[in-house]
């Protein structure tokens, strides 16, 4: 069953390779969405797929790459974001 899940990634996650890491992470198990640095020192990103896929990326978002230090993640239900084709890296906001 596809689901849609909003993350909101807090600790040392910006300038550590985490938004690209999460992208080629995110291609590999095969998550459609996107992911973004907020301006409060927070990564947030928007993950759709199956969901063993999602559970999949969630957990490597709980490690994130090997710079990072992830405190604690926010995840809600996104479902009615709709529907993405590919997973893309946001402007800030």
């Amino acid at each position: 069953m596809k689901i849609s899940r909003r993350l909101r990634i807090h600790g040392l996650v910006q300038g550590v390779f985490f938004r690209e890491s999460m992208r080629q992470r995110a291609v590999e198990v095969n998550v459609t969405g996107w992911v973004r640095n907020r301006h409060d020192g927070s990564v947030e990103a928007l993950v759709q797929g199956e969901s063993f896929e999602v559970e999949l990326l969630v957990d490597w978002a709980r490690r994130g790459p090997d710079a990072a230090r992830v405190d604690r993640i926010d995840i809600e239900s996104a479902d009615d974001e709709g529907d993405h084709r590919f997973f893309d890296k946001k402007p800030s906001a």
